[in-house]
């Protein structure tokens, strides 16, 4: 049971340790911050564990993360079950974020993809209609990223190879992401 703690902690070393993250995170927060600065959207998606992720980080862009502070527009294309359920009917599996993403995204809004594997059929079809309609992409994976990274403007890949490990550092990171944009809002005034 300790060994699950301990692979937890090793990646959350890798992250602390590898300056190559800090500069990815910042590359992160300014595609998020650019959007929203300018009254853009976060897109939400991802599949399992990971759409409740995306659930949680809308909700605290939403919302709020640790500061008071007007709301940043995130939206979870995960939660509207009858919209899921027509497209998954209609157009099948891998349609069910592309066509969530053809009708509300736009130029300039960016899509918040994640996908463990990095190879996710859905994901990946996400990611190439938001790219299509001149949305920006950042993608969060982990292992040795699959197909993802190809498809991202930025693509974070988390220090692990275990799924539960991966999604621990995908939570963790957008947290991170969250509390900068929240500076970076009551900053703005």
């Amino acid at each position: 049971m300790l060994d699950y703690f301990a692979g937890t902690l090793e990646a959350f070393r890798r992250l602390a340790d590898d300056p190559q993250y800090e500069a990815l995170f910042s590359r992160a927060a300014d595609l998020l911050w650019e959007a929203l600065g300018g009254g853009k959207n976060i897109l939400f998606a991802g599949n399992g564990g990971s759409a409740a992720d995306c659930q949680h980080l809308a909700a605290e862009l939403v919302g709020r993360f640790l500061l008071e502070r007007p709301a940043m527009a995130g939206v979870a294309l995960t939660v509207n079950t009858s919209v899921l359920t027509a497209i998954l009917n209609d157009y099948g599996a891998e349609a069910v974020f592309s066509r969530q993403v053809e009708a509300l995204g736009k130029p300039g809004d960016v899509l918040w993809a994640f996908s463990t594997s990095g190879n996710s059929p859905n994901i990946l079809a996400a990611c190439a209609a938001a790219k299509k309609r001149g949305l920006k992409v950042l993608g969060f994976t982990g292992g040795d990223g699959g197909k993802l990274p190809g498809l991202c403007d930025c693509c974070f890949r988390a220090p692990a190879k275990f799924t539960p490990h991966i999604q621990e550092c995908h939570i963790a990171a957008g947290h991170m992401l969250c509390g900068v944009l929240e500076e970076r809002w009551s900053r703005r005034g």
